[in-house]
């Protein structure tokens, strides 16, 4: 694999790894807070950020050895409302500035491993931004959002609130990968 993809995606992986842990924290946080509901949102998307990750490293499984790991990390624990925002500013550097740089350079670079991950991850991602985009407003009105089950693709990380699709919308897998919170 050439060093410039390997290296974006161990960036990648690191980010989607303190991405599902900030996730974890957050969601307690919430739980505590009252907003059950958005507890579960984060503990849906850290999920799916695990399943990022784990594709990243999946796509790395010729490389070897023990590498620095640059990544975006965000830090700190607030109200959910300051947590939600946190989020918000994480998905959206994931679309805006991570992601499409990644997958161009790997589309550049016929890297297929690395240019699916990368597609997976930033078609998720988009959802994500929207769906703590609407929690944030719920949870700034006072509210908990009303919220049906989310469901998360195990293959790409493709998140839906509500009914579970006949396929996954990114990867096309059957509705059967696709895991429930409720």
């Amino acid at each position: 694999m050439h060093e410039m993809t390997s290296s974006h995606l161990r960036s990648a992986y690191g980010g989607e790894s303190m991405a599902y842990m900030r996730y974890v924290i957050w969601g307690a946080a919430a739980e505590g807070e009252g907003f059950a509901n958005v507890a579960r949102l984060f503990r849906a998307i850290a999920h799916a950020e695990l399943i990022h990750a784990t594709n990243h490293f999946g796509a790395l499984r010729n490389e070897a050895g023990a590498f620095l790991v640059p990544s975006m990390a965000g830090f700190g624990l607030g109200t959910t409302s300051q947590n939600l925002e946190g989020a918000i500013e994480g998905e959206t550097f994931e679309i805006n500035e991570m992601y499409p740089t990644y997958l161009e350079t790997a589309k550049q670079q016929k890297e297929r491993s690395a240019q699916l991950s990368f597609h997976y991850a930033l078609s998720a991602e988009k959802i994500h931004a929207e769906m703590y985009t609407a929690a944030k407003q719920s949870v700034e009105a006072g509210a908990d959002p009303d919220m049906g089950p989310v469901q998360v693709c195990e293959v790409c990380g493709y998140t839906v609130e509500g009914e579970i699709p006949e396929k996954c919308p990114i990867c096309a897998a059957k509705r059967d990968k696709l895991r429930t919170f409720a």
